[in-house]
């Protein structure tokens, strides 16, 4: 069974870092995209970060590249997000996904975690 974990959400101040990680399990976690999405209160879930299997290959938003970098360490079956210079248009619940590809398109990740809160507040 797919089973997707987030953790290391908090409350932090603007312009502070948060490191997000997920573990995953039930799966070839290697053979599989991974992406981190998240949804803030009053608005739909919306697309962060991408990295393809192998891990070579990323993607981010346009409101996050630069400030964010996903990573993946398969061997440890974990997929990453570290966010900096952290804004309150940032605070949301952050999750992770399955990708069925290297995809920013929500439809392309059928399974995901239950998600993290991250509070960007001062």
């Amino acid at each position: 069974q797919v089973q997707l974990t987030e953790s290391g959400g908090g409350f932090v101040q603007p312009g502070g870092s948060l490191f997000l990680s997920c573990a995953a399990s039930g799966f070839t976690f290697g053979d599989y995209a991974m992406g981190w999405f998240r949804q803030a209160p009053g608005k739909e879930r919306e697309f962060v970060a991408t990295i393809y299997r192998g891990g070579g290959s990323k993607y981010y938003s346009d409101s996050v590249r630069g400030r964010f970098t996903i990573s993946r360490d398969n061997a440890k079956n974990t997929l990453y997000l570290r966010m900096n210079n952290l804004s309150p248009e940032d605070t949301a619940v952050y999750y992770c996904a399955r990708g069925n590809m290297f995809s920013a398109n929500l439809v392309d990740y059928p399974y995901w975690g239950q998600g993290t809160q991250v509070t960007v507040s001062s």
